[in-house]
């Protein structure tokens, strides 16, 4: 048994719970007297920088002077890891929902809060539950002024080695969301979270995660036509960030 398999266990672990528990019955209680969810986003974003910390997770962030802190836009990230979610959200300044799978939504307090704070369900199998979800994202960012985030390969990729190959086909929900709102979509790599917390495992493990934003790509003039053409160029843009050689991180936490 390893040193760090017990730090998990003993420290990690239940620190993390409590947290959880802890922050959940605070966003719980907030999201009756609020229905817009930004109070609760501000929460989420406690918790994720808690998880973070707790679990010996060193940040490099790169590219994030590329985002208007006031803007609304569509984040189109690579999915390694359940960890993806809490990095962007400790570390991208900006209210913003996402789509999730319905799974999620089944999880205790983690559901309850997910659908308070105006999270959106994903439908796998049903194209008009799955289109009606893209439409009311879209409604979100043009009403609210918030961003989304998606993960558009439809699941997690198994490998952390950034080779093009290991990055799926992208499903065109971001972009069909993106042109409708008439917003920018910002394509988002991840690296190192499937170490900090492999697939099919629950120890989470300290380590050193890379988040790298890309330049936004704008859709104030494309229709949704278009929306193929923007998956593939959001595709490319991703897997090109994935294949980036490490520099010198603009902020490390």
């Amino acid at each position: 048994m390893s040193l760090a398999y017990v730090r998990s266990l003993l420290i990690t672990d239940p620190l993390i719970v409590v947290a959880t528990i802890v922050m959940g019955t605070i966003s719980l209680l907030v999201s009756l007297f609020e229905s817009d969810g930004r109070i609760q986003h501000n929460i989420s974003r406690i918790w994720s920088r808690m998880l973070l910390a707790v679990s010996g997770v060193k940040m490099r962030i790169e590219g994030l002077e590329k985002i208007d802190p006031h803007g609304a836009y569509v984040f189109v990230s690579n999915h390694r890891s359940l960890m993806d979610t809490p990095v962007v959200l400790a570390h991208v300044p900006l209210q913003f929902r996402f789509l999730a799978k319905r799974g999620l939504f089944l999880i205790p307090i983690l559901g309850t809060h997910l659908r308070r704070a105006g999270h959106l369900q994903v439908v796998r199998g049903d194209p008009r539950a799955s289109l009606k979800s893209m439409s009311d994202a879209a409604k979100i960012l043009r009403e609210r002024g918030v961003s989304v985030l998606l993960f558009p390969e439809g699941g997690r990729s198994v490998s952390d080695q950034g080779e093009f190959a290991d990055l799926k086909e992208f499903k065109e929900g971001a972009a069909y969301i993106a042109i409708k709102a008439g917003v920018p979509a910002v394509p988002v790599c991840m690296l190192g979270t499937s170490k900090v917390l492999p697939m099919n495992s629950m120890q989470i493990m300290s380590g050193v995660v890379t988040l790298r934003i890309g330049d936004p790509i704008p859709t104030a003039n494309l229709t949704l036509k278009d929306r193929a053409a923007l998956s593939q160029a959001l595709h490319d843009r991703v897997a090109g960030l994935i294949g980036e050689s490490a520099t010198e991180p603009q902020r490390t936490r």
